[in-house]
């Protein structure tokens, strides 16, 4: 699953530098087409002199949308001075919410834009807002987070030159960092707000979430261990807990497996819920997490949980194979299928959503950015 993702992603990132043809304007880039879009949105929206950009990795699924649509809603009102919008970092993200990726199943045809598109927008004439307050729903600090730090550099430093430097060198920027920047204030409080919301199941049964990750070679400032982290801060609450990837080594869902049986708990056939632990329910959430796909040799045949495991790679992954159905495969020791998915994105956890926002507050309330140095968890 993640090899064919990784071939998509590059496929999108090429054709985001295509040019493209319109029946009026002729030949010209995609680039034009989308800032003018912008353009027109922020002239169109503006109704203050301040400026909030929520950058999230993106998805093309309308539950996601509809998560953003109320995130927005809930900035706007939490922070009545502001402008609110949100962009997307992902240009494959980008490219299928605009083709309508998943319009057969329901999913609105969505036009997201890279944060560029925004910056210059936020910076053109008539608009040039005097703060901008720019809002990381990443998770971890890690490379997604990166990018979003060099978005900004990049305005600030007027990087293709063609935006007004007098007004660069007036307007205030602001970073707020992701849910999990501080190890101990911010991996806490999700271990109890996560708790609060689901300390029934944890009960007597098992919860595990399905982050992201990054692999190893990209482990941006070493933010995967926020991950072990956090499953340490819930387990001290509750040892049913439980926090594994699907981008980290040594923390896939055959090592989460391995640590339930180490803790005994394989072994009375209990539920394992699982809950993604990204922004957004997206094709992660509903694929690799709650999706019903099986190694192929399987499909259509019986297997037992230990046929699973034997197709694990070098890295002990076992590929193309759902986390419902690994951990609710025969023999596995666990029940796990449709009815114990909890199939929400953490945007839609208002308990959740309010530690991003409360981390907007803090950099409206904070020195502005020194955008010459990256602004990571050290």
């Amino acid at each position: 699953m993640k090899t064919r993702f990784l071939k998509f992603t590059l496929l999108a990132a090429l054709a985001f530098s295509f040019v493209s043809c319109e029946k009026n304007g002729g030949e010209q880039y995609n680039y034009t087409a989308y800032q003018r879009a912008v353009n027109e949105t922020v002239k169109a929206q503006k109704k203050n002199n301040k400026a909030i950009l929520l950058v999230a990795f993106g998805s093309t699924w309308q539950q996601a949308f509809d998560a953003f649509d109320e995130t927005i809603e809930a900035y706007r009102k939490a922070f009545p001075q502001y402008d609110v919008y949100l962009s997307f970092s992902s240009a494959i993200c980008i490219n299928r919410a605009a083709a309508g990726e998943n319009a057969a199943d329901g999913a609105e045809i969505r036009n997201y834009y890279a944060p560029p598109f925004w910056y210059t927008a936020f910076a053109q004439k008539g608009v040039m807002y005097s703060e901008i307050v720019t809002q990381s729903l990443q998770v971890i600090p890690g490379e997604e987070y990166t990018r979003v730090i060099n978005y900004i550099k990049d305005f600030a430093n007027n990087a293709n030159g063609d935006l007004d430097d007098d007004y660069l060198s007036r307007v205030v920027l602001k970073l707020g960092v992701p849910l999990l920047q501080d190890e101990d204030k911010d991996v806490n409080a999700v271990a109890k707000a996560l708790n609060n919301l689901y300390k029934g199941q944890a009960a007597n049964d098992i919860v595990a979430f399905m982050g992201h990750g990054n692999p190893d070679s990209y482990d941006t400032y070493k933010a995967n261990i926020r991950y072990t982290q956090l499953e340490e801060a819930l387990q001290e609450i509750n040892p049913h807990y439980f926090v594994g990837t699907v981008d980290m080594m040594e923390n896939f869902k055959p090592h989460v497996y391995e640590r339930m049986a180490e803790a005994g708990l394989n072994t009375s056939n209990r539920k394992v819920y699982l809950h993604p632990l990204m922004s957004i329910d997206g094709d992660h959430g509903h694929n690799d997490m709650a999706g019903d796909d099986l190694p192929e040799q399987f499909v259509g045949k019986s297997y037992t949980f230990d046929d699973l495991l034997d197709e694990a790679n070098d890295e002990g992954e076992v590929e193309d194979c759902s986390w419902k159905v690994f951990f609710g495969a025969k023999g596995s020791g666990f029940t796990c299928d449709n009815s114990t998915m909890i199939e929400k994105g953490l945007l839609e956890l208002p308990t959740i959503r309010q530690i991003w926002m409360d981390h907007t507050k803090d950099a409206i309330n904070g020195e502005p950015l020194d955008y010459y140095h990256s602004k990571n968890p050290e």
